[in-house]
């Protein structure tokens, strides 16, 4: 019963994507495998140590230079930089969009919390318009730029950098950007631009899908949590202030506490090299 479990259901002609409790409980009883009742069954599979009816999407590394690139990453957020330690004075910085942001004007006003009973927030809205959400994250002291644009591209990248690099310390000291591969910054043109424009930036472009290593996610997904759900703006004039505020009132936080190393990127890519597709990694 176990090994079906693990199986696809279109191995046994079964026309499911995967097995849940009842399907797989009818599956063994038409066909004789098993009499055990399907809390049984459930019962079984939940204690064993693979776990067939869960999945979770994942992307498999394809740049042929991923770890190499990734290592880069991770030896910044250590101070490190080409084997080298930083000097005191170097900055590292993290940026990225956040495109798309709708201001959403609820039709009713929300109803406050009661007793045992959260928040009620009018589901349906009227779309007010949308914006894109420039941020840069400077890793070592923890300090958020930020500034709101009608959409991304060039330009508006350009205009955050600027915003950064014109103020001290950034203007004096050797600043590394890391960025992911979006069309604002992606390729050798991108750091062609903005190197022969700031001669002390260093931009760092991680590997294709892997953003995640991009510590300026953390601080969206802070925005998203504390200011935008639930999202209720009356215009894009107040999201926007609402945004620069926020940047503001985040100033007592600290940098983040990155615990992602080498050895941990190793040991993930060595897990996924046990699994199919194949990676060629660079050395």
């Amino acid at each position: 019963m176990k090994a079906i479990a693990c199986e696809l259901p279109q191995t046994q002609g079964v026309p499911l994507s995967r097995f849940s409790r009842a399907e797989l409980h009818r599956l063994v009883v038409e066909r004789g495998i098993c009499e055990a009742s399907a809390s049984t069954i459930a019962r079984w599979l939940a204690e064993d140590a693979i776990k067939p009816r869960q999945y979770r999407s994942w992307v498999f590394p394809t740049d042929p230079e991923f770890l190499a690139k990734a290592e880069r990453v991770l030896d910044l957020y250590e101070g490190r930089w080409e084997g080298k330690l930083l000097h005191p004075g170097d900055l590292v910085i993290c940026a990225d969009e956040k495109p798309s942001i709708q201001a959403r004007r609820r039709i009713h006003r929300p109803l406050p919390t009661g007793r045992g009973s959260p928040q009620r927030v009018e589901h349906t809205y009227e779309r007010r318009g949308a914006l894109c959400y420039l941020a840069a994250w400077d890793v070592r002291r923890g300090r958020v730029f930020g500034r709101s644009e009608q959409k991304g591209g060039i330009e508006p990248f350009g205009r955050l950098v600027r915003q950064v690099m014109t103020k001290e310390p950034y203007a004096s000291a050797r600043v590394f950007w890391i960025v992911d591969n979006g069309s604002s910054h992606r390729g050798h043109a991108s750091i062609d631009r903005l190197q022969g424009r700031w001669p002390n930036l260093v931009l760092v472009h991680l590997p294709l899908h892997a953003s995640w290593l991009n510590q300026i996610e953390i601080y969206f997904s802070i925005v998203q949590r504390k200011v935008l759900q639930p999202n209720d703006f009356n215009d894009l004039v107040v999201l926007a202030r609402t945004l620069n505020e926020f940047e503001h009132h985040y100033k007592v936080a600290k940098p983040f506490d990155w615990t992602f190393t080498r050895a941990d990127l190793a040991d993930l890519m060595a897990s996924l090299s046990r699994h199919e597709p194949p990676l060629r990694l660079a050395a």
